[in-house]
Formats: C-alpha cells, sequence, structure tokens
C-alpha cells in the first residue's frame, strides 16, 4: 500500500533547560492511504501537540515526518505553504469559517488560491456539496446555518483541493449528538467512498468508533493501538472504552 504519513522516532520539548517538558516521546507510527485513523488520549496526553506537528503549526524537536514521502520537517516559506495548500486538508473544532463569505465561496476559497479556473472551482464545490448534502445552503452565510453543517461545509472545504491528508481535531466538539453523528457519517463517506485519508484527534470514544484504527496517547507516548478489522462499530466502540479504562481516564475524559 502507498504511504501518506510516516512518522519517525519524533520528539517535542517545550521550556528550558529549568523547566523542561516533554510532550511527545520517541513517537513512530505510519498511515496508508485511505485508512481513517484516530488519535486518543486524555488532555495532557500530547495528542493536539502531535497533531500541531503533523499539520505543520508547529515544529518537532527531533525526528522526522513524512507526509506523501516528502519530509515536511525542514520546510520553510513558499515550500511550507505549498504544502499546506496543496497536501493538507483541515477541520477544526471552532469551524474556522469566515461569516463574511458564503458557504460556497468558503469551500471554494482554497481552490481559488491556487488559480483553478471559476467553472472547475464551480463543478468541485457542487460535486463535494452534494455528497455531503450541503447543496442547498451554498448561498448561505455561516451565521444563517446549523453547527452541523457548518462542520460538513468545513469538511467540503477540506477534502474539495484532494489533499493527501485530512487532519481533524476534535471535529465533533461543538456538535449535538444528531449533528455529530451526520458528520461523522460524513466522514465514513469520504473515507470509503472517496479514498480520503483521514487523522482524526478526539477524546471522545462514540467519535472515535468510527475510524478503521485508533493509536492511544499517554505521557507523550503511544500506550495502545486498535484495529477494528471485522468488529461492529458497536463492538469496536467497547474496545475503545476498554483501553481507555486501561489508560486510567476518567470517563469523563472518554464519553
Amino acid at each position: 500500500m502507498e504511504k501518506i504519513l510516516e512518522i519517525k522516532n519524533i520528539e517535542k520539548y517545550y521550556g528550558n533547560k529549568t523547566n523542561l517538558t516533554k510532550a511527545i516521546d520517541n513517537i513512530s507510527f505510519q498511515v496508508q492511504k485511505g485508512e481513517f485513523v484516530g488519535i486518543m488520549g486524555a488532555s495532557g496526553s500530547g495528542k493536539t501537540t502531535l497533531l500541531n506537528c503533523i499539520s505543520t503549526i508547529d515544529k518537532v524537536t527531533s525526528g522526522y515526518i513524512l507526509v506523501d514521502g516528502e519530509e515536511i520537517t525542514k520546510l520553510k516559506g513558499n515550500a511550507l505553504n505549498r504544502f499546506r495548500r496543496e497536501k493538507l486538508g483541515f477541520i477544526f473544532q471552532d469551524f474556522n469559517l469566515l461569516d463574511t463569505l458564503t458557504c460556497f465561496e468558503n469551500i471554494a476559497l482554497a481552490l481559488t488560491i491556487q488559480k483553478v479556473h471559476s467553472q472547475e472551482i464551480e463543478k468541485r464545490v457542487e460535486e463535494i456539496a452534494e455528497k455531503l448534502e450541503i447543496k442547498d445552503i451554498l448561498k448561505k452565510y455561516p451565521y444563517e446555518v446549523s453547527g452541523g453543517q457548518k462542520q460538513r461545509v468545513a469538511a467540503a472545504r477540506a477534502i474539495v483541493t484532494n489533499p493527501k491528508l485530512v487532519l481533524a481535531d476534535e471535529p465533533t466538539g461543538a456538535l449535538d449528538s444528531k449533528s455529530a453523528r451526520q458528520l461523522l457519517e460524513s466522514f465514513e463517506f469520504l473515507n470509503q467512498n472517496l479514498k480520503a485519508t483521514i487523522l482524526m484527534v478526539t477524546h471522545d470514544a462514540f467519535t472515535a468508533s468510527y475510524a478503521n484504527r485508533i493509536l492511544f496517547i499517554k505521557d507523550g507516548k503511544i500506550f495502545n493501538e486498535l484495529i477494528k478489522g471485522k468488529d461492529t462499530r458497536k463492538d469496536f466502540f467497547e474496545k475503545i472504552i476498554e483501553v481507555q479504562t486501561l489508560l486510567g481516564g476518567d470517563l469523563s475524559d472518554v464519553i
């Protein structure tokens, strides 16, 4: 299979010599094309720091990160901007949509920056909007639609450029249960039908149960790994809860 993401012995320190914190402690793993991988861990476990390093928001102290065969840990300037623009899609907990643009314009923005022809932009936005069932709100502004619809607009924006890797940071954190389920079903569709490669950080076992594989982070290290295989989502959910119990997290961190 084709490797989309390769993490090699990365470490991340914060602070100085007198007060040094190791947020990531020698983590290595790979994500293959078309995988839907969840990253779980209690607050302060290092999961968000890990995502920030992969997304180039933060820099690793040591080790290597490769996306689509390209080492991203040393990218700067235009090369870094091009990498973010062309190879990554982002889905954030708080949507990060621009209220001054319509939903259509929010989705189209990344394609506009890439100088894609206007007719091609319209075609691609309409196609992804139809697949995510948000075609009827494209002319509306973000403040005119529900939280679940906003998050599906954000998902459409992340995927419309055909990125190599979609990164989702607590994507259901601001949603009610119905909207969360709709979004996760959209993720499932993107992964299974469009072969999107998704890496999702979440503390929520229900959300994580939609992934194919879960990496559990504790104290900056990979503590355990679960593979869904032929399990039902319900069975996978129960296994996730069991590992969370082993991690020692409170149930409030799990569900």
